[in-house]
């Protein structure tokens, strides 16, 4: 098997801005030369963030189960948070047992493991258990040292400064 046909697994993750964009910028390379790619967000929920229009419009599959914004950001977990979650890990699952698609983005999935809505353990499975050409991409703060071990490859985002610090608040186009 040459390294084109093995699909490896790529972990965003840090405290860092980018980890989503740089999964958006994989999946539009990989559309761009022909492959199938599929988007499933995680925790992310209330206003759908800019890209994933244009990721449709390009035919990837968007999957967004969550519609309000998370406890996580305020109160703490909500039903809905673990509903979202549930729902989109079995959506996920489910793509990975196929060869429909040669790319997969799990974005915030990190997140949603570290908070235990979804079960690490599941995801370890699910991506031995994928076919082989199929290239997987979790994203999200907090990626465990099991998933970081099991990756092929990691990417930690480092910030060092954001305009969050002086009171700018998340910008339209630009940070969402």
């Amino acid at each position: 098997m040459t390294s084109a046909e093995s699909g490896l697994v790529q972990v965003y993750t840090g405290d860092g801005k980018g980890k989503t964009t740089a999964a958006v910028g994989l999946a539009v390379r990989a559309v761009g030369v022909g492959m199938t790619v599929a988007f499933v967000q995680f925790v992310k929920g209330g206003s759908r963030s800019g890209e994933l229009a244009v990721l449709e419009e390009l035919g990837v599959r968007v999957e967004r189960p969550a519609v309000h914004s998370t406890g996580l950001l305020g109160g703490g977990l909500t039903d809905d948070d673990r509903e979202a979650a549930r729902e989109a890990w079995e959506i996920a699952a489910g793509i990975l047992s196929t060869a429909e698609y040669d790319v997969v983005v799990l974005d915030e999935i990190n997140v949603a493991m570290r908070y235990e809505l979804v079960a690490e353990a599941d995801v370890l499975a699910t991506l031995d258990a994928r076919l082989p050409g199929v290239e997987v991409v979790l994203t999200g703060r907090g990626a465990s040292e099991a998933l970081i071990a099991r990756a092929d490859l990691v990417t930690e985002m480092v910030a060092r400064k954001h305009p969050f610090e002086a009171g700018v608040p998340a910008r339209r186009g630009i940070e969402y």
